[in-house]
């Protein structure tokens, strides 16, 4: 285990090595710059080369890149370009416990809708709950989020009148952002849940428990659940870190004091900090969350055996 974890880590400091560096040059690669816009207004030349020299972009490239390098070992992700006197560490500190919240609810729900249905389709194979289920799996997978959280806004907001529209002041201001947020995974969560039910159930070690006269719900959620939902696991790594540091989209559409929302504005303010911070987050969420996801495997299933 402990070469496992060894092997693990310097792979993941690897992987964050090739991010941070990729995200770099192809972030300085598009034309214009932070300060572009002041461009269109006639800022004075003198003023620009002040302020590129206040944040360093006077600098060659790969002057920059290394000291980016060195702020990174140090914990420090920058300052905002345009937001003056904000770090970028203040942004995530501030936009990251929003987003976890609503996201955190998000998988709760999506997990247990989504898993039911599996089960319930996988159970009730060519009959009306089955169709109906992977009906509702086939939309959610084939309509993205953001058109779906659309439909819903206008459904629920503008025709009905029955939801807030904005802002998280309210518990029913989280039903649409956790019904936008959790609709795709839902439907992901039941098909995965259906085939590998419907796998499980064909094995011999049912069929045996079945022969035993093991009541149906024990054969279902003792023996059957435990190896269908390996292949849930593997999913949980990456929703878990997409949902819980925000959905760029959704957050926008509600206007959500989210991590996601500080990402579309830095990238269309061009800001490097600020992109560069948030996408190097995102990159150790996905990292420690697929880590723990491994452990899991051996937990959930014996068979899974983690080699030195």
């Amino acid at each position: 285990m402990a070469g496992y974890i060894v092997k693990r880590f310097f792979a993941s400091i690897l992987t964050m090595f090739v991010l941070i560096t990729i995200t770099f040059f192809l972030m300085h690669a598009v034309p214009g710059g932070p300060f572009s816009p002041a461009e269109e207004r006639k800022v004075p030349k003198s003023v620009m080369e002040k302020m590129e020299e206040k944040f360093g972009l006077n600098e060659p490239l790969g002057v920059q890149y290394v000291n980016y390098l060195k702020s990174i070992a140090q914990g420090d992700l920058g300052i905002s370009f345009k937001q003056s006197d904000v770090t970028v560490n203040e942004l995530i500190s501030r936009g990251f416990p929003v987003s976890a919240k609503v996201g955190l609810i998000a998988i709760v729900i999506a997990l247990i809708v989504g898993m039911l249905l599996g089960i319930t389709s996988a159970i009730k194979r060519g009959k009306w709950p089955d169709w109906l289920s992977m009906i509702v799996a086939t939309i959610g997978i084939s309509i993205p989020n953001f058109v779906m959280t659309v439909l819903m806004l206008f459904l629920f907001v503008v025709v009905m009148k029955l939801l807030p529209s904005y802002g998280l002041s309210s518990w029913k201001h989280y039903i649409l952002p956790v019904a936008g947020l959790a609709f795709g995974p839902i439907a992901y969560i039941a098909r995965l849940m259906r085939s590998s039910m419907l796998e499980v159930m064909r094995q011999d070690y049912i069929l045996t428990a079945r022969a035993k006269g093991v009541p149906e719900y024990r054969v279902i959620f003792k023996h059957a659940l435990k190896n269908a939902i390996i292949p849930i696991v593997t999913y949980l790594g990456p929703l878990v870190a997409a949902l819980l540091t925000g959905s760029f989209i959704v957050e926008r559409i509600f206007s959500i004091p989210g991590i996601g929302r500080d990402f579309v504005s830095g990238i269309s303010d061009r800001d490097y900090s600020v992109i560069l911070g948030l996408t190097v987050f995102l990159g150790i969420f996905i990292i420690i969350s697929n880590f723990i996801v491994d452990i899991l495997y051996a937990i959930i299933d014996k068979r899974v055996k983690i080699e030195e």
